[in-house]
């Protein structure tokens, strides 16, 4: 561990502390929106990920997680539901509609295990 080195303010001796760096990585809607829950209901939990310097890998992580899951339930229960591409060219509306509503499903599910949890 190095040595804590500190500034002189008055009569009060200041600890000169720094965060550790961490590597800009690309951040989406859903690691955001898990980092405002972490800020704000797991408070601890961001702390010590900030401090150690690990904040925006846990968050690029989650996020990679939930895209890949929000995909897999999307083919998931669109295949359960006989969504295809037949219905597709048939009748994009109800194709449309179905998809939305399948997206919805899976994106709940994504912000209940991952994002809010």
């Amino acid at each position: 561990m190095s040595e804590i080195t500190y500034t002189k303010q008055a009569d009060y001796l200041i600890p000169d502390l720094t965060l550790p760096t961490e590597p800009e990585l690309p951040l989406g809607r859903y690691a955001l929106m898990h980092r405002d829950y972490l800020e704000n209901h797991k408070r601890v939990t961001y702390l010590n990920l900030l401090t150690e310097g690990r904040l925006n890998e846990h968050l690029h992580q989650t996020e990679q997680t939930a895209l890949q899951r929000l995909e897999l339930l999307t083919k998931q229960l669109a295949a359960e539901q006989g969504v295809t591409e037949e219905l597709k060219e048939k009748a994009p509306m109800q194709w449309l509609g179905m998809m939305n509503s399948i997206r919805s499903r899976a994106e709940e599910v994504i912000l209940d295990e991952l994002i809010f949890s």
